[in-house]
């Protein structure tokens, strides 16, 4: 039989808030657009800080710590994880696109690009010259504002095969860049 036993604390080699605020991160950001639910924003914090991403933006409706529902869900990433809000997601979009990074939404659009032929592309293939990229996700029911997505570089699409054609905006989160990462997108 394997061994499974669970790892302790320190085996997992966790480090601190401090060494996290200094260490490389990717050069990810990613930008919540009207996000009603506390426990997505709060996993979205989680999962920035389990793939150690440059930033996250919470824009318009979506919730900023402190916040109890919030701290609950990212178990103290909000400590961790570099965030601004912004009211406008628009102008973000710009203000980034300005700044060199490669804006994309995550949604369901004519001529989107599946995620693994995303990651796999020359667009995002990882390396010292690596420009940051930047990531929207949107509201719960109505997704990525029209003008946001039409305001970015392309949309990223996460194929499904089910009934649905639905997924959470944490759970989304957490794909993306788990494809991001293993398709090569590294620390800079």
């Amino acid at each position: 039989m394997a061994d499974h036993r669970l790892k302790t604390m320190d085996e997992l080699g966790r480090l601190s808030v401090a060494a996290f605020k200094e260490a490389e991160k990717r050069p990810v950001c990613i930008v919540l657009d009207n996000v009603r639910s506390l426990h997505n924003v709060g996993s979205a914090f989680r999962t920035a800080d389990a793939f150690r991403i440059e930033k996250l933006y919470l824009c318009g409706i979506t919730a900023t710590p402190p916040h109890r529902e919030i701290h609950k869900a990212a178990l103290g990433a909000t400590e961790s994880v570099d965030w601004e809000y912004r009211e406008d997601t628009l102008s973000l979009v710009h203000d980034l696109t300005g700044r060199g990074y490669k804006v994309y939404a995550v949604e369901q659009t004519e001529n989107s690009t599946a995620l693994q032929a995303f990651c796999t592309s020359a667009e995002v293939g990882g390396g010292a010259d690596t420009q940051p990229v930047a990531l929207i996700f949107g509201n719960e029911v109505h997704g990525v504002q029209q003008a946001v997505a039409d305001a970015c570089r392309g949309t990223i699409e996460i194929p499904q095969e089910g009934t649905k054609h639905s997924l959470n905006v944490s759970v989304s989160i957490g794909i993306v860049l788990w494809e991001l990462c293993r398709g090569g997108f590294q620390r800079q």
